[in-house]
């Protein structure tokens, strides 16, 4: 590890202090020119005797603006020291995680997986039109049906098509033949660029794409291309479960990557991650943006630093192996709830490194899924799944209950 350690809480408190101390003091500063200010003291109190002890909560009383990408070129100063703990937590994921070399990325710290995906595909469009003078009906989407819905979400903002590549029911894998033969199609049809979307854990049943389907068949039809990595749920797990992974940077097929700190990292809400590598994020500069010290590189413009402290604290508090061990005691929890179907004779998905089980609907219950708030695959509609989320929250005990309940559904 190049960067990710763990710290000792005094540590921890010192480095977030230092980091508002390189900031702009609404309270103290002669700041005049800034639409900011921290949070109201007439209802947020800054001299609450609790907020010494609890540097995140001292950040969103701060109120700093981390506007910008801090990876390129300067940044806004008044908020320079939070935007150097951005700068240290996307060292961590992007260099010791997902394995990029040190200075070879640019990326910053969204308010979700779902921006950070829309900011891939907005990147690459540009950077094809910008490089390649395509024109938007030449740009096509490729993921699978399984895919966040922010895919579809990004084709309408950004008027593009999106070839939805079919998965077998059982398996969740990528219908390779039906890709092919898609593409084939499409640039039939007059598609020249692609901007394909590779899961790392999809929302509903945590399956992983096998990034190599899809950069066989594109450069067998020699069509340019983009690869994006959604790890926005798997990130913070399957990098870690699956410690011979290679959906990483070491893979120099692998532009860009999404992660979400919301989920299993359990920072707070609107906290995504997105990394990409050198020479891409600049496709996407708003240049009108000229009262922005630095670049606007950004979909959101303005973000809270608070999120970025929230998830470096939560980092340099596990440390790497403090986070492995995490994800391993989550996985033999997996597996017990795994084998406790397999007794049952209950059909299931599980990717093997991921922490989601998906139960076929047939198993459960309308009552069983309401008493323990079983997410469907579809609230309108057939719906043929529900999925159990193995979060910290969820204990054996938990599963337990559930195995005993579930039992007396089977056997009535």
């Amino acid at each position: 590890m190049n960067y990710w350690k763990k710290l000792a809480p005094n540590e921890r408190k010192y480095r977030i202090q230092k980091a508002l101390l390189e900031n702009i003091n609404f309270s103290k500063d002669r700041a005049l020119g800034y639409p900011a200010s921290k949070l109201d003291d007439k209802v947020f109190n800054d001299d609450a005797p609790f907020l010494k002890d609890a540097p995140i909560l001292q950040t969103y009383v701060a109120n700093p603006n981390n506007i910008g990408c801090h990876t390129f070129g300067a940044s806004e100063r008044a908020f320079q020291g939070t935007h150097e703990i951005e700068r240290e937590v996307l060292n961590v994921i992007a260099v010791d995680i997902f394995k990029a070399e040190p200075n070879s990325f640019d990326g910053y710290i969204s308010p979700g997986g779902t921006e950070a995906n829309i900011q891939a595909i907005w990147m690459f469009r540009n950077y094809f039109m910008n490089n390649y003078d395509a024109k938007s009906d030449e740009i096509v989407i490729v993921a699978s049906e399984d895919t966040h819905y922010s895919i579809p979400k990004a084709a309408n903002l950004l008027q593009l098509d999106w070839l939805k590549i079919p998965v077998d029911f059982n398996t969740r894998a990528m219908d390779k033949v039906q890709l092919e033969l898609m593409v084939k199609k499409a640039k039939a049809a007059g598609k020249k660029y692609f901007i394909v979307i590779s899961n790392m854990g999809t929302t509903m049943f945590g399956s992983v794409d096998n990034p190599e389907d899809y950069i066989e068949v594109l450069e067998k039809h020699e069509v340019a291309y983009k690869l994006h990595i959604d790890g926005a749920y798997g990130g913070f797990v399957y990098p870690f479960s699956n410690q011979h992974s290679v959906i990483n940077f070491s893979n120099p097929k692998i532009s860009s990557i999404t992660i979400d700190a919301h989920k299993m990292l359990q920072a707070p809400y609107g906290t995504g991650i997105f990394i990409c590598r050198k020479g891409y994020i600049e496709n996407v500069l708003t240049k009108e943006a000229e009262y922005v010290e630095g670049m606007d590189l950004t979909l959101c413009g303005s973000r809270s630093g608070a999120n970025a402290v929230a998830v470096w604290m939560i980092l340099f508090t596990y440390g790497p192996n403090g986070w492995f061990e995490k994800v391993s005691v989550l996985q033999m929890r997996t597996q017990f709830l795994c084998r406790q179907l397999d007794e049952l004779g209950i059909a299931y998905f599980r990717e093997p490194f991921m922490n989601i089980v998906t139960i076929k609907a047939e198993h459960i219950s309308a009552a069983l899924a309401e008493k323990y708030d079983l997410v469907p695959q579809r609230h309108h509609g057939n719906n043929d799944w529900y999925k159990i989320v193995l979060m910290d929250h969820v204990e054996v005990e938990h599963l337990t209950t559930f195995i005993h309940d579930l039992k007396a559904t089977v056997y009535a």
